[in-house]
């Protein structure tokens, strides 16, 4: 599936807002994280080895929310609690765009508006707009950032696939989850007052 056939995916789309962040924020912010030139190069490793395995990834992470009752309610309609199985479809195909799209690791303005969009479609201020959807209106900021954990863990085996040796898949691992803490972060920031960020 090419980018441009994902519905709402808009990495790059000149039309999204510029962040209020400026690659400089996002410097030192890295910097806190301890995210380096090591980590962006272990990322883009880490794509030719999962990019043929996006799918069986997002096996495992929609098989992790499907069997957790308190995050799938916010795929589902809160008048019946039952899944929206279109909403779930459409944010696979823009999640498993998210899988590679960390591992290209390209940090650029474009990059820092799309990290504003996917904060606010957590939020109330954005959740469901995309899709034009009735499922739960908000993600409490706690699960977003709880998420870091799974989405993290459950990606080491799967680089360790492709016969790197285990310094490499734990370079990769752990830049891995650097890059998902370091976006979960950014998601954030509509959550917090202004000033507060």
């Amino acid at each position: 599936m090419t980018v441009s056939a994902i519905p709402g995916y808009r990495l790059g789309d000149p039309v999204l807002p510029k962040s209020p962040l400026t690659t400089a924020d996002l410097a030192t912010l890295k910097a806190s994280l301890l995210f380096g030139e090591d980590d962006i190069a272990a990322l883009r490793k880490a794509h030719d080895i999962v990019k043929d395995q996006v799918e069986a990834i997002l096996d495992v992470w929609y098989g992790f929310v499907g069997s957790t009752p308190h995050l799938l309610a916010y795929f589902s309609d809160p008048k019946t609690n039952q899944p929206v199985g279109a909403y779930l479809d459409a944010v696979r195909k823009r999640f498993g765009q998210w899988i590679l799209d960390t591992c290209q690791a390209d940090y650029g303005e474009a990059w820092l508006a799309w990290q504003d969009e996917i904060g606010r479609r957590h939020h109330r201020s954005g959740k469901n707009k995309t899709d034009g959807v009735a499922a739960a209106p908000h993600i409490p900021m706690r699960y977003v950032l709880a998420l870091v954990m799974p989405i993290s863990i459950t990606m080491k085996p799967f680089l360790a696939k492709k016969g790197h040796t285990a310094a490499e898949v734990e370079a990769m691992h752990v830049a891995w989850t650097k890059a998902v803490l370091l976006q979960a972060i950014l998601w954030c920031r509509p959550y917090t007052k202004e000033g507060d960020f």
